[in-house]
């Protein structure tokens, strides 16, 4: 077995085990959204402009940041909008200081925009200090306060949803 596989299996467990703390249920602070972060993967950042359509649907939102996950290669830039594997230790431990710095921000809000299953974009939606989460059906519940169903192409239908609900929470 490669030595990836041991990093993937050694920092699921962790992740499973920060899982566990999380609160079946959580009551959400009815603080106004002004900060949004959004994590996604390569393929979505690069078929919808989320941030642009966040910052023009949304009125109150101030600052919109993204950070996006892409499979590590050595030809690719170092960029401070990008993470890959290789900014995780062993233990869960984030490497990479402007990717710590990004999760220790207390946003408003945290768009977890991927609609698979993805043990590292999970593990930074875990690890967020954002003060309310929100991400799309199909990855895992228990880290998302709130959770969309609809397909990352549809931009349009998801802000209309979270419009719709941050209304209701008295958000927006």
């Amino acid at each position: 077995m490669a030595l990836g596989k041991f990093k993937e299996q050694s920092l699921n467990k962790r992740f499973q085990k920060e899982l566990k703390k999380v609160p079946e249920s959580r009551t959400p602070i009815a603080k106004e959204i002004h900060s949004v972060a959004i994590l996604t993967n390569q393929e979505i950042f690069n078929e919808v402009d989320i941030v642009h359509e966040i910052k023009h649907q949304i009125d109150s939102i101030r600052t919109v940041q993204i950070y996006c996950y892409r499979n590590f290669k050595k030809s690719d830039e170092k960029s401070y909008k990008h993470f890959t594997e290789k900014d995780f230790d062993w233990g869960g431990k984030i490497k990479d200081s402007s990717l710590d710095s990004f999760l220790d921000n207390p946003f408003d809000l945290l768009i977890g925009y991927f609609d698979q299953k993805h043990l590292y974009l999970e593990y930074a939606a875990l690890k967020s200090q954002a003060t309310f989460k929100v991400g799309l059906a199909k990855v895992n519940d228990r880290i998302y306060d709130l959770v969309v169903a609809e397909k990352p192409v549809n931009i349009q239908v998801f802000i209309d949803v979270l419009k719709k609900y941050l209304s209701l929470l008295n958000k927006i």
